[in-house]
């Protein structure tokens, strides 16, 4: 399973440079590159920052390839 994203489409939909979003999240322009290539799965951390500066939903940046499959719809509680 590999993580894709469309983090390239919505920075350049932005307006912003590789550098101007790297700086914004605080990485380097050599991780936003790798990230864009999808050579490089973000931390969790920076798949935020990411979504947040490009406000845009973490789930419409970032998606699992294939889907997962089979997960439960709802968790059950702690004891039920």
């Amino acid at each position: 399973m590999s993580v894709m994203n469309r983090v390239r489409d919505y920075r350049k939909n932005a307006g912003l440079t590789q550098e101007e979003l790297a700086a914004l999240c605080g990485v380097s322009r050599q991780t936003i590159i790798a990230v864009e290539r999808m050579s490089h799965e973000p931390m969790l951390t920076l798949a935020l920052r990411i979504a947040a500066v490009l406000r845009t939903p973490l789930e419409q940046m970032f998606w699992l390839d294939p889907p997962a499959q089979n997960l439960p719809s709802e968790r059950a509680a702690p004891g039920a």
